[in-house]
């Protein structure tokens, strides 16, 4: 029988560096999932006002109104109605509610996830 002059596998110093690598991406991850759940939920609100806007009936106060009623009802926080542009060109309305969240991490460490796909033209469900 042959026996192995070395031994093979991970030190404990070395066990501790990955422990250390794993369990800040798990502390960034728990940090960062409820403004991607809130920007989920901003999403489906702006989907909503969007594709239920009828230029007839409804003026851009209108939609401001509906949006800031949704927000409080949804309990978003990240993202404040006033923020949250209405506009009309070329005789469309659009709705842009790109924004971005800084989230702390450590100390003076910060994440910044930027959400930029909320511009839609209300009256559909297509982003423009």
């Amino acid at each position: 029988m042959k026996m192995r002059s070395q031994q093979s596998g991970l030190s404990i110093p070395s066990i501790l560096v990955i422990a250390i690598m794993v369990g800040f991406f798990v502390m960034c991850a728990i940090r960062m999932a409820p403004s991607y759940f809130e920007y989920l939920t901003v999403k489906e609100v702006i989907t909503k006002v969007a594709q239920e806007h009828d230029p007839a009936v409804e003026s851009i106060p209108d939609i401001r109104r509906k949006i800031a009623n949704l927000f409080n009802t949804n309990q978003i926080y990240g993202l404040k109605p006033s923020e949250v542009e209405v506009f009309r060109r070329d005789g469309k309305t659009y709705i842009d509610a790109n924004y971005e969240a800084r989230i702390p991490v450590a100390g003076p460490v910060d994440a910044v996830i930027r959400f930029d796909d909320l511009q839609l033209e209300a009256g559909t469900a297509e982003g423009s």
